[in-house]
């Protein structure tokens, strides 16, 4: 790995790259410096660098959360691509060998650590907000501080729930299995397309199905701010919808060091 002593971020190389949805959503990993420490859910800051001037520190930067988990040696980051976008399409053409820079801090606030440690865990995201979740799911102490954790993940196409496959299998899967992870009594997964219909599943906005009730038939629990935590990641406008809709039954963000019972990341 190559790094830049006395200097802000570090440049490391891409050693997989995984499409998707080809020319739409792809994610990419790369080396992990020892030194780099973050708590799962926060997102780090990618900078590409002008190939002709690779000592320099790279003009443009971009936040992505990590997917990968807080004990991972690697960094895992999940994206989608802007056709017209200045920095997407350039970190979707990278190829293993190719260097990326991630600046050394850590930013965000998306933690478990924000929130009241017991009840039901809500992580609701669409498109690549469901990202941070994926780092969350790995904490051991997330799966004690909490009864039951429910994954939502929104998406217009079925094709574009990434990860399905290990969400639909946590529960054999490494770290899972060893802790226990077991069927619905402990975790549950919905994916829902807007436009599309999956087996079982409505085929609805997220915001309408927290309107009508829809996902707490779903899920078999209510969202009572007594006992369900919630996370929001992803599209801005599920998200502003989704937090008035929150708020409005006494779901609160955590104020002056105190947790609360709801937590959001503005995705872009």
């Amino acid at each position: 790995m190559t790094t830049l002593p006395d200097e802000k971020f570090f440049r490391t190389p891409v050693t997989e790259v995984r499409t998707w949805v080809p020319g739409k959503l792809f994610s990419l990993r790369v080396e992990r410096q020892p030194g780099f420490v973050f708590t799962a859910g926060q997102f780090a800051r990618l900078g590409l660098q002008d190939h002709t001037t690779p000592e320099e520190a790279p003009a443009l930067w971009r936040a992505y959360s990590m997917v990968s988990g807080a004990a991972d040696p690697y960094l895992e980051f999940y994206s989608v691509v802007v056709p017209e976008g200045q920095f997407s399409p350039r970190l979707a053409a990278l190829q293993p060998g190719d260097m990326l820079c991630v600046d050394r801090t850590p930013f965000g606030f998306l933690t478990a650590d924000r929130l009241h440690q017991n009840g039901d865990l809500w992580l609701i995201g669409t498109g690549t907000g469901l990202g941070p979740y994926l780092s969350i799911l790995k904490e051991q102490s997330v799966w004690q501080a909490f009864d039951r954790i429910i994954v939502i993940h929104g998406v217009r196409h079925a094709d574009e729930l990434a990860y399905r496959d290990t969400l639909s299998n946590l529960a054999d899967q490494v770290p899972w299995r060893d802790w226990g992870v077991a069927g619905d009594d402990r975790f549950l997964y919905l994916p829902i397309a807007t436009r599309e219909a999956l087996p079982g599943m409505p085929q609805e906005r997220l915001t309408t199905l927290i309107e009508n009730g829809g996902l707490a038939r779903l899920t078999g629990s209510p969202l009572d701010p007594e006992r369900a935590r919630v996370m929001l990641c992803g599209n801005p406008d599920m998200i502003t919808q989704a937090r008035k809709m929150l708020s409005e039954r006494g779901f609160a963000p955590g104020r002056r060091g105190a947790q609360g019972n709801l937590a959001v990341e503005n995705y872009w």
